[in-house]
Formats: C-alpha cells, structure tokens, sequence
C-alpha cells in the first residue's frame, strides 16, 4: 500500500516539474493520511524531495552547472504553506511589482498579505513574513488585476510614469483591463485615472 501510494506521489511531483512546493495535504486523494506522510517521509530521506518544514516539501530545482540543489521558490512555498493551513494569500506590493518586472529591486523580505494570522516562518536561510488584514483586503486574491494594483500602490503615484503604464497595458486583454478598472473603484483614488490611461493604451 505504503509503495503504490509513494509510486502515485512520485508520478504526480515529476509530472509538476522541479520547483513547485507541495504540502501533504496536496496528495491525500492518493492515499490514507498516515499512508502519504510515510510515503514523503521516506522521499524525503531518499533526497527526491525536500523537506522545508512539517508538511511542506518542495521538488527542488537542480544548479546545472554544479549540480547541487538551488534555493525554494518563495512562491511556491508560501502558497504551499496557505494551503496547508486553509488561509488566503496574496503577495505584498514590493513582491509584485518585482513579480511583474515592474521594479527591478528584490525585496529583502518577503511579504505576504493574508487572511490568517500574521507569523514569520523559516525557510532554509530565508523568512517568509505573512502580515494579517481584512479578509476584505484579499477578496479578490489570485486576480491579475489585484496584483497590479499592489504593485501600483507599492510604487506610489509618483513613481507611475508613461513607460510602467504601457508596460502593464501591453500585460493585459481588453477583458483584463475590464476588471483592472472594476476593481480600482475600491483602490486609492489617485489610482483610477491611472488605470483609466492603462485602459486607453492599444
């Protein structure tokens, strides 16, 4: 049983690719509970995954070069680690502006907005920041839109010059820019005009 459930594990992770994060929680239609934790314990130990924290694995990424195993993928993790945990996730402004190559600074921390209560976890050398706020704040979590208004925030109005608003208008379909603009009526008001020339740009 322990075997068939490892095999279904294994099939399903190389199936993902490297990089992507997993919770236990992830496999349990593969198997019982106690028959999946046995099944990523003992990948685990045999080095085909990495453990990152109780209930958390990731299919490291390989260093090409060197061949040793390369850093998690902060996403990943954090949104392996929401679901473990049934909360909601989104990332903060700095994270998505540099997700959307609309800042080229990395943030020294990685923030995330959520539902659930606010922690810091520890991830091999890194901190990944979960900052509580209004389920409210987060209601549109997962959206494009939502994403690019953190990162509009983040930047601040003076900082949103001709070259951020195209780059993000070419991102986005006219139904993308749609719900952008549906979704700037709650955002700061300086934001709506912004999102109005986006929305102009063809």
């Amino acid at each position: 049983m322990i075997q068939h459930v490892k095999d279904r594990i294994v099939k399903r992770i190389s199936g993902g690719g490297r990089g992507r994060a997993y919770t236990s929680k992830d496999f349990f239609d593969l198997g019982s509970r106690a028959a999946v934790d046995q099944s990523l314990s003992r990948l685990a130990r045999k080095g085909v995954i990495r453990r990152l924290k109780a209930g958390v694995y990731d299919f490291p990424k390989i260093n090409p070069k060197l061949g040793g195993q390369l850093s998690p993928n902060v996403d990943e993790v954090a949104h392996a680690f929401a679901r473990k945990n049934n909360i909601r996730i989104m990332l903060s402004g700095a994270l998505a502006a540099n997700k959307l190559g609309l800042s080229t600074q990395v943030p020294a921390q990685k923030i995330f907005l959520t539902d659930g209560q606010s922690q810091k976890i520890r991830i091999n050398n890194f901190d990944v920041i979960f900052r509580h706020v209004s389920p409210g704040r987060i209601s549109s979590c997962g959206k494009r839109s939502e994403l690019i208004l953190q990162a509009l925030c983040h930047l601040g109005r003076n900082n949103v010059d001709d070259m951020i608003i195209d780059k993000i208008s070419r991102m986005l379909s006219d139904k993308d820019k749609q719900y952008l603009a549906r979704d700037a009526q709650d955002s700061a008001e300086w934001l709506i005009p912004v999102v109005n020339r986006i929305a102009e740009v063809k």
